[in-house]
């Protein structure tokens, strides 16, 4: 953490200058950037019934107050979609708007805590908190999420994942289950193809867009395998973010060093997962290229490179895909 911190402050004072030629350029990138893993970290403990029940249980809409709701409504799957609902905020169970954008179901397993400002450190953690939040699914108790689970005939399913326990319908397997199954959630993009070495994989105006990310420097905190959610950075670290009422990781701990301090979002599929930034206040990715380079780098890019590092994000265009499943109201 310490440093991915101090690289983004040595090239926050010092961007980059240079401009990589193409038989240089995919040295440069593997300089901050991975290939995705095949696996996630955890997932070796994961069995073929517990990802199933998990995926069964991320379309089951019993688990919102009114069923009318599923995991899968906020963080959309289906089709190949980017496992958001493309919503400034999304809309509970209840009709009342969320305070955050959603962010993506697909890879969140590795990112270093879940949710902007990282109050959940699990997958395992995250997922009570939107079934009992008022403004998510809004379910009233433990208790009344079991009882619909037996009753919509879910023990034989927990019993075949969790065959060693007397009572297997519980909050803690439901969470383990869940989690499971977005282990499962991995990416695959043209970027990846390029990092393995195939040099044409990607075009040469992706690579001028690649060049100018580098250069420009907002790889000091888009790095890794997931080009972010490594790390938490201030949003406004240089020219102050609008948005002061939503205070972030400060909120949580209510220490004012850590107000607006949110994780930094991973840029996998990112054209996909519109509108951008915690509060969904960018709409477009021009946007976001724009506002980002200016409150967090304290540079003014211009149409030119905007338009390049839009061309880059391409190569990040997810193409695994996940089996259609259909929500149903029972």
């Amino acid at each position: 953490m310490k440093k991915n911190i101090l690289l983004c402050v040595i090239l926050f004072l010092f961007p980059l200058s240079k401009s990589y030629a193409n038989n240089s350029l995919i040295q440069s990138a593997l300089q901050f950037f991975q290939p995705m893993p095949d696996t996630m970290t955890g997932s070796e403990a994961d069995t073929k019934h517990q990802q199933a029940l998990g995926e069964k249980l991320y379309f089951e809409t019993e688990l919102s107050i009114n069923q009318t709701q599923s995991c899968n409504s906020c963080h959309n799957i289906i089709n190949n979609a980017a496992g958001v609902d493309n919503l400034k905020v999304s809309v509970g169970a209840l009709g009342k708007l969320g305070t955050r954008n959603s962010t993506s179901t697909w890879n969140a397993g590795m990112h270093v805590a879940q949710f902007w400002d990282g109050r959940a450190k699990t997958l395992e953690t995250q997922v009570v908190f939107p079934l009992f939040d008022i403004k998510e699914m809004a379910m009233p108790s433990e208790n009344e999420v079991l009882t619909r689970l037996i009753n919509k005939g879910y023990l034989a399913e927990f019993k075949q994942a969790y065959p060693e326990q007397e009572q297997p319908i519980s909050i803690q397997n439901i969470s383990q289950a869940l989690a499971a199954f977005q282990r499962t959630l991995i990416t695959t993009d043209r970027l990846d193809e390029y990092l393995k070495g195939n040099e044409n994989a990607i075009t040469q105006a992706e690579k001028t867009g690649l060049n100018t990310f580098i250069v420009k420097g907002c790889v000091a905190c888009h790095n890794g395998p997931l080009l972010g959610s490594r790390l938490f950075m201030k949003m406004g670290i240089v020219h102050p973010y609008p948005n002061t009422i939503d205070k972030g990781v400060g909120g949580i701990t209510k220490k004012a060093g850590d107000n607006f301090f949110f994780k930094v979002p991973s840029l996998r599929n990112v054209l996909n997962t519109a509108p951008y930034f915690h509060d969904g206040a960018a709409t477009t990715i021009e946007q976001a290229i724009e506002d980002t380079g200016w409150h967090q780098l304290g540079i003014r890019l211009t149409a030119d490179e905007t338009s390049q590092i839009k061309a880059f994000f391409n190569t990040l265009n997810n193409k695994a895909t996940v089996v259609k499943r259909e929500e149903v109201n029972l």
